[in-house]
């Protein structure tokens, strides 16, 4: 499925088709704020206005982290590489059903020098690591795979210096991404379909934006969702 279309939720689940969905991402995930460099409360960010658009017992779990990258090690910050670590947060939250990933924004920094391919490529690496988890082993069945292209980044005076050029890599992560996503048989979203980066910094989410992305991942994520309690799988995979 590639397409930002979806039908309406269903309003309940009995405790044989509760689902249990994975966001792995950025500051953008985290809830960064751009107004003031805060973090949003919990209800305010994307994963928690997407679990209410879903069955009372549907569980999201956030892992955001500001910084973070596809597959590249950040010699300013440490741990940001999202690689490797994602292992072990698929057997921390075991089991999944779903495991969305929106990621990329940092890989554009000049410090990485990497193109828009490469982020992709990475992408795919996380993507890997996934399908390479022994979930059956653990009791858990494969999760699906969520590909959520971020929105452009924003070419604003003061941009900061770690991000000069990024806004020209960042125009092709809705076409790369979704490249990634039918080769690796894995859903995809363009946020950028629906919302657009905050003028303020030209990177983070406002907070209407925070709530337009959360309600419309809930809509179009309810077909393939409930294709796995039917089918024990989205049929796109």
């Amino acid at each position: 499925m590639s397409t930002n279309q979806g039908v309406a939720v269903p309003t309940s689940s009995s405790e044989h088709e509760k689902i249990r969905i994975l966001c792995y991402g950025d500051s953008n995930t985290w809830g960064y704020n751009p107004e003031n460099g805060f973090r949003y409360p919990p209800e305010s960010r994307w994963p928690a206005v997407m679990k209410d658009g879903f069955p009372e017992g549907w569980t999201v779990i956030e892992e955001g982290l500001p910084g973070r990258t596809t597959v590249f090690d950040d010699p300013i910050a440490d741990f940001r590489k999202g690689a490797g670590f994602l292992s072990v947060l698929l057997e921390t939250h075991l089991p999944l059903d779903l495991v969305i990933l929106m990621l990329g924004t940092n890989d554009t920094k000049c410090r990485f020098s990497v193109p828009t391919y490469d982020i992709g490529l990475g992408l795919g690496k996380l993507i890997d690591e996934i399908g390479s988890f022994s979930f059956e082993s653990k009791g858990g069945r494969t999760p699906d795979i969520l590909i959520v292209a971020p929105p452009p980044i924003l070419e604003i005076q003061g941009t900061p210096e770690s991000f000069i050029g990024a806004p020209e890599k960042s125009k092709r992560f809705a076409e790369v991404f979704q490249k990634v996503a039918e080769e690796k048989k894995c859903l995809f979203f363009d946020a950028g379909q629906v919302i657009s980066s905050s003028p303020i910094d030209g990177l983070h989410f406002s907070a209407e934006s925070q709530r337009i992305l959360g309600r419309a991942l809930a809509h179009y994520l309810a077909p393939p969702l409930q294709e796995r309690i039917i089918y024990g799988h989205s049929r796109d995979r």
